[in-house]
Protein backbone atom coordinates (compact mmCIF):
# COMPACT_ATOMS: atom_id res chain seq x y z
CA UNK A 1 0.00 0.00 0.00
CA UNK A 2 1.50 3.30 -1.14
CA UNK A 3 0.75 6.69 0.39
CA UNK A 4 0.12 9.15 -2.40
CA UNK A 5 -0.80 11.86 0.10
CA UNK A 6 0.57 10.99 3.56
CA UNK A 7 -2.19 9.83 5.84
CA UNK A 8 -4.88 10.85 3.35
CA UNK A 9 -4.82 9.03 -0.01
CA UNK A 10 -3.57 5.50 -0.57
CA UNK A 11 -3.21 3.23 -3.59
CA UNK A 12 -2.58 -0.50 -3.94
CA UNK A 13 -1.17 -1.76 -7.23
CA UNK A 14 -0.26 -5.28 -6.13
CA UNK A 15 -3.62 -6.98 -6.49
CA UNK A 16 -4.54 -9.00 -9.57
CA UNK A 17 -6.51 -7.34 -12.34
CA UNK A 18 -7.16 -3.89 -10.82
CA UNK A 19 -5.56 -0.96 -9.04
CA UNK A 20 -7.55 0.24 -6.03
CA UNK A 21 -7.39 3.30 -3.81
CA UNK A 22 -8.66 4.79 -0.57
CA UNK A 23 -9.31 8.25 0.85
CA UNK A 24 -9.02 8.67 4.61
CA UNK A 25 -11.45 11.24 6.04
CA UNK A 26 -12.13 12.34 9.61
CA UNK A 27 -15.24 10.12 9.62
CA UNK A 28 -13.95 7.03 7.86
CA UNK A 29 -12.62 5.68 4.56
CA UNK A 30 -13.86 6.05 0.99
CA UNK A 31 -12.75 3.17 -1.24
CA UNK A 32 -12.03 3.60 -4.93
CA UNK A 33 -12.91 0.25 -6.52
CA UNK A 34 -12.35 -3.16 -4.92
CA UNK A 35 -10.24 -6.23 -5.79
CA UNK A 36 -12.25 -8.97 -7.50
CA UNK A 37 -10.67 -11.98 -5.76
CA UNK A 38 -12.25 -12.62 -2.33
CA UNK A 39 -8.98 -13.22 -0.52
CA UNK A 40 -7.50 -10.02 -1.92
CA UNK A 41 -10.64 -8.00 -1.21
CA UNK A 42 -10.56 -9.18 2.40
CA UNK A 43 -6.83 -8.43 2.63
CA UNK A 44 -7.44 -4.89 1.34
CA UNK A 45 -10.21 -4.35 3.86
CA UNK A 46 -7.90 -5.57 6.65
CA UNK A 47 -5.16 -3.15 5.56
CA UNK A 48 -7.61 -0.28 5.60
CA UNK A 49 -8.90 -1.32 9.01
CA UNK A 50 -5.30 -1.31 10.26
CA UNK A 51 -5.19 2.43 9.59
CA UNK A 52 -7.65 2.80 12.50
CA UNK A 53 -9.42 5.53 10.55
CA UNK A 54 -13.01 4.46 11.11
CA UNK A 55 -15.52 2.54 9.00
CA UNK A 56 -15.72 2.16 5.23
CA UNK A 57 -18.11 4.97 4.29
CA UNK A 58 -18.49 4.36 0.55
CA UNK A 59 -17.17 2.35 -2.36
CA UNK A 60 -16.79 4.33 -5.57
CA UNK A 61 -16.84 2.13 -8.67
CA UNK A 62 -15.12 3.80 -11.60
CA UNK A 63 -16.89 1.55 -14.14
CA UNK A 64 -18.86 -1.70 -14.37
CA UNK A 65 -16.16 -4.13 -15.55
CA UNK A 66 -16.61 -7.43 -13.72
CA UNK A 67 -13.21 -7.36 -12.03
CA UNK A 68 -13.99 -3.95 -10.55
CA UNK A 69 -17.40 -4.69 -9.02
CA UNK A 70 -17.21 -8.28 -7.76
CA UNK A 71 -15.34 -7.33 -4.58
CA UNK A 72 -17.96 -4.80 -3.42
CA UNK A 73 -19.78 -7.40 -1.35
CA UNK A 74 -16.90 -7.77 1.14
CA UNK A 75 -16.94 -4.16 2.34
CA UNK A 76 -20.45 -3.61 3.78
CA UNK A 77 -20.70 -0.07 2.44
CA UNK A 78 -22.94 1.74 -0.07
CA UNK A 79 -21.67 1.81 -3.64
CA UNK A 80 -21.50 5.10 -5.54
CA UNK A 81 -21.14 5.16 -9.33
CA UNK A 82 -22.34 6.72 -12.55
CA UNK A 83 -25.94 6.09 -13.57
CA UNK A 84 -24.70 3.94 -16.48
CA UNK A 85 -23.01 1.65 -13.95
CA UNK A 86 -26.28 1.32 -12.04
CA UNK A 87 -28.15 0.56 -15.27
CA UNK A 88 -25.59 -2.01 -16.39
CA UNK A 89 -25.28 -3.84 -13.06
CA UNK A 90 -29.04 -3.83 -12.49
CA UNK A 91 -29.64 -5.46 -15.86
CA UNK A 92 -26.93 -8.10 -15.88
CA UNK A 93 -28.17 -11.56 -16.89
CA UNK A 94 -28.46 -14.30 -14.30
CA UNK A 95 -25.47 -16.01 -15.89
CA UNK A 96 -23.16 -13.05 -15.23
CA UNK A 97 -21.71 -14.23 -11.93
CA UNK A 98 -21.01 -17.74 -13.14
CA UNK A 99 -19.36 -16.46 -16.31
CA UNK A 100 -17.30 -13.87 -14.43
CA UNK A 101 -16.08 -16.42 -11.89
CA UNK A 102 -15.18 -18.84 -14.67
CA UNK A 103 -13.14 -16.16 -16.44
CA UNK A 104 -11.31 -15.12 -13.27
CA UNK A 105 -10.62 -18.59 -11.83
CA UNK A 106 -7.56 -20.63 -12.72
CA UNK A 107 -8.64 -23.83 -10.92
CA UNK A 108 -11.40 -25.41 -8.86
CA UNK A 109 -10.01 -24.09 -5.55
CA UNK A 110 -10.16 -20.55 -6.86
CA UNK A 111 -13.70 -21.09 -8.13
CA UNK A 112 -14.68 -22.31 -4.68
CA UNK A 113 -13.35 -19.11 -3.11
CA UNK A 114 -16.05 -17.15 -4.97
CA UNK A 115 -18.86 -19.24 -3.46
CA UNK A 116 -20.42 -16.39 -1.44
CA UNK A 117 -19.81 -13.56 -3.88
CA UNK A 118 -22.88 -11.49 -4.71
CA UNK A 119 -23.43 -8.40 -6.79
CA UNK A 120 -23.91 -5.09 -5.00
CA UNK A 121 -25.33 -2.47 -7.38
CA UNK A 122 -24.85 1.24 -6.72
CA UNK A 123 -27.21 2.76 -4.18
CA UNK A 124 -26.11 6.29 -5.12
CA UNK A 125 -25.70 7.32 -8.75
CA UNK A 126 -25.10 10.49 -10.75
CA UNK A 127 -24.96 11.61 -14.37
CA UNK A 128 -22.44 14.45 -14.77
CA UNK A 129 -20.78 15.38 -11.49
CA UNK A 130 -21.23 14.44 -7.86
CA UNK A 131 -19.61 15.84 -4.73
CA UNK A 132 -19.31 13.71 -1.60
CA UNK A 133 -18.75 15.86 1.48
CA UNK A 134 -17.63 13.82 4.45
CA UNK A 135 -15.08 14.16 7.20
CA UNK A 136 -13.47 17.39 6.02
CA UNK A 137 -13.26 16.28 2.38
CA UNK A 138 -15.10 17.23 -0.77
CA UNK A 139 -14.56 14.34 -3.16
CA UNK A 140 -15.66 15.18 -6.70
CA UNK A 141 -16.74 12.43 -9.09
CA UNK A 142 -16.54 13.40 -12.77
CA UNK A 143 -18.32 11.60 -15.60
CA UNK A 144 -15.61 10.89 -18.18
CA UNK A 145 -16.92 8.37 -20.75
CA UNK A 146 -14.40 6.01 -22.27
CA UNK A 147 -13.97 2.29 -21.60
CA UNK A 148 -17.65 2.35 -20.64
CA UNK A 149 -20.25 5.11 -20.92
CA UNK A 150 -20.20 5.29 -17.12
CA UNK A 151 -16.55 5.88 -16.32
CA UNK A 152 -15.78 8.03 -13.29
CA UNK A 153 -12.65 10.05 -12.56
CA UNK A 154 -11.71 11.42 -9.15
CA UNK A 155 -9.60 14.55 -9.47
CA UNK A 156 -7.61 16.06 -6.61
CA UNK A 157 -6.02 19.17 -8.17
CA UNK A 158 -4.70 20.33 -4.79
CA UNK A 159 -2.54 17.18 -4.78
CA UNK A 160 -1.84 17.13 -8.54
CA UNK A 161 -3.53 13.73 -8.72
CA UNK A 162 -6.30 11.93 -10.60
CA UNK A 163 -7.81 8.44 -10.46
CA UNK A 164 -8.92 7.63 -14.02
CA UNK A 165 -10.13 4.05 -13.76
CA UNK A 166 -9.67 2.16 -17.02
CA UNK A 167 -9.47 5.33 -19.10
CA UNK A 168 -5.73 4.92 -18.59
CA UNK A 169 -4.02 1.55 -18.17
CA UNK A 170 -0.35 0.77 -17.70
CA UNK A 171 1.35 -2.32 -19.06
CA UNK A 172 -1.83 -4.02 -20.24
CA UNK A 173 -4.22 -3.84 -23.19
CA UNK A 174 -7.11 -1.38 -22.88
CA UNK A 175 -10.52 -2.94 -22.39
CA UNK A 176 -12.76 -1.75 -25.24
CA UNK A 177 -15.60 -4.27 -24.95
CA UNK A 178 -18.08 -1.59 -23.79
CA UNK A 179 -16.17 1.43 -25.04
CA UNK A 180 -17.43 4.72 -26.38
CA UNK A 181 -14.26 5.34 -28.32
CA UNK A 182 -14.74 8.92 -29.56
CA UNK A 183 -15.63 10.09 -26.06
CA UNK A 184 -12.67 8.13 -24.69
CA UNK A 185 -10.27 10.00 -26.95
CA UNK A 186 -11.84 13.28 -25.87
CA UNK A 187 -11.47 12.36 -22.19
CA UNK A 188 -7.77 11.62 -22.70
CA UNK A 189 -7.31 14.93 -24.49
CA UNK A 190 -8.79 16.68 -21.44
CA UNK A 191 -6.39 14.79 -19.18
CA UNK A 192 -3.39 16.02 -21.19
CA UNK A 193 -4.35 19.71 -21.05
CA UNK A 194 -1.85 21.80 -19.15
CA UNK A 195 -4.57 23.31 -16.99
CA UNK A 196 -5.74 19.85 -15.86
CA UNK A 197 -3.62 19.50 -12.72
CA UNK A 198 -2.59 15.87 -12.47
CA UNK A 199 1.08 15.05 -12.81
CA UNK A 200 0.26 11.75 -11.09
CA UNK A 201 -2.30 9.47 -12.72
CA UNK A 202 -3.67 6.40 -10.97
CA UNK A 203 -4.72 4.07 -13.80
CA UNK A 204 -7.35 1.37 -13.63
CA UNK A 205 -4.63 -1.26 -13.95
CA UNK A 206 -0.92 -0.97 -13.26
CA UNK A 207 1.32 1.40 -11.29
CA UNK A 208 0.93 5.14 -10.81
CA UNK A 209 2.03 6.95 -13.97
CA UNK A 210 2.24 10.40 -15.51
CA UNK A 211 0.03 11.91 -18.19
CA UNK A 212 2.37 10.55 -20.86
CA UNK A 213 0.97 7.06 -20.21
CA UNK A 214 -2.26 8.18 -21.88
CA UNK A 215 -0.56 8.52 -25.29
CA UNK A 216 -0.22 4.76 -26.00
CA UNK A 217 -3.88 4.30 -25.04
CA UNK A 218 -4.95 7.09 -27.41
CA UNK A 219 -2.79 5.64 -30.18
CA UNK A 220 -4.36 2.22 -29.68
CA UNK A 221 -7.91 3.60 -29.84
CA UNK A 222 -7.24 5.83 -32.85
CA UNK A 223 -5.62 2.96 -34.75
CA UNK A 224 -8.51 0.65 -33.89
CA UNK A 225 -11.00 3.22 -35.16
CA UNK A 226 -9.08 3.73 -38.41
CA UNK A 227 -8.64 0.03 -39.13
CA UNK A 228 -12.22 -0.92 -38.30
CA UNK A 229 -13.70 2.04 -40.18
CA UNK A 230 -11.74 1.01 -43.29
CA UNK A 231 -12.99 -2.55 -42.92
CA UNK A 232 -16.59 -1.40 -42.42
CA UNK A 233 -16.51 0.99 -45.39
CA UNK A 234 -15.19 -1.81 -47.56
CA UNK A 235 -18.38 -3.71 -46.79
CA UNK A 236 -16.71 -6.47 -44.84
CA UNK A 237 -18.62 -8.22 -42.02
CA UNK A 238 -17.85 -7.81 -38.33
CA UNK A 239 -16.33 -11.30 -38.21
CA UNK A 240 -13.46 -9.95 -40.32
CA UNK A 241 -12.17 -7.85 -37.42
CA UNK A 242 -10.28 -11.05 -36.52
CA UNK A 243 -7.85 -10.18 -39.30
CA UNK A 244 -6.75 -7.11 -37.32
CA UNK A 245 -5.87 -8.81 -34.04
CA UNK A 246 -2.22 -9.53 -34.90
CA UNK A 247 -1.53 -5.82 -35.40
CA UNK A 248 -2.77 -4.92 -31.91
CA UNK A 249 -1.34 -7.84 -29.93
CA UNK A 250 2.21 -6.42 -29.57
CA UNK A 251 1.11 -2.88 -28.68
CA UNK A 252 0.95 -3.72 -24.94
CA UNK A 253 2.61 -6.51 -22.94
CA UNK A 254 1.01 -9.95 -23.01
CA UNK A 255 1.53 -11.95 -19.79
CA UNK A 256 2.87 -15.49 -20.22
CA UNK A 257 0.08 -17.92 -20.98
CA UNK A 258 -2.45 -15.14 -21.60
CA UNK A 259 -2.13 -14.71 -25.37
CA UNK A 260 -5.44 -16.41 -26.13
CA UNK A 261 -7.29 -14.32 -23.53
CA UNK A 262 -5.75 -11.10 -24.83
CA UNK A 263 -6.69 -12.02 -28.38
CA UNK A 264 -10.29 -12.46 -27.25
CA UNK A 265 -10.11 -9.11 -25.47
CA UNK A 266 -8.82 -7.38 -28.60
CA UNK A 267 -11.49 -9.05 -30.75
CA UNK A 268 -14.30 -7.94 -28.45
CA UNK A 269 -12.98 -4.37 -28.56
CA UNK A 270 -12.72 -4.33 -32.34
CA UNK A 271 -16.24 -5.74 -32.58
CA UNK A 272 -17.46 -2.94 -30.32
CA UNK A 273 -15.89 -0.34 -32.58
CA UNK A 274 -17.44 -2.03 -35.61
CA UNK A 275 -20.85 -1.52 -34.00
CA UNK A 276 -19.94 2.10 -33.31
CA UNK A 277 -19.07 2.53 -36.99
CA UNK A 278 -22.47 1.12 -37.96
CA UNK A 279 -24.23 3.50 -35.58
CA UNK A 280 -22.23 6.49 -36.82
CA UNK A 281 -23.01 5.61 -40.45
CA UNK A 282 -26.73 5.25 -39.67
CA UNK A 283 -26.73 8.60 -37.90
CA UNK A 284 -25.20 10.30 -40.95
CA UNK A 285 -27.83 8.78 -43.20
CA UNK A 286 -30.76 9.83 -41.02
Amino acid sequence: MEELVPGKIYVETGFRKVTVGAIVTDEGIICIDTPPYPEEAKAWRARLESLDAGPILYIINTDYHRDRILGNCWFDAPVVAHQAVYDAVSNLPSSFLDNAIEMLSEDEDERASFENVRLVPPSVSYTRRLMIKRGGWTVTLMAMPGPTPGNTWLHFPEYDLVFTGDSVVSGTHPIMTNAVSKEWLNSLNILRRARFKASRVVPGRGPVVGKEASYPVSEYIRLARRRVQALYRAGRPRADTSSLIAEFLPMFPVPPGQEENIQRLIKSGLDRIYEECKAEAAQKES
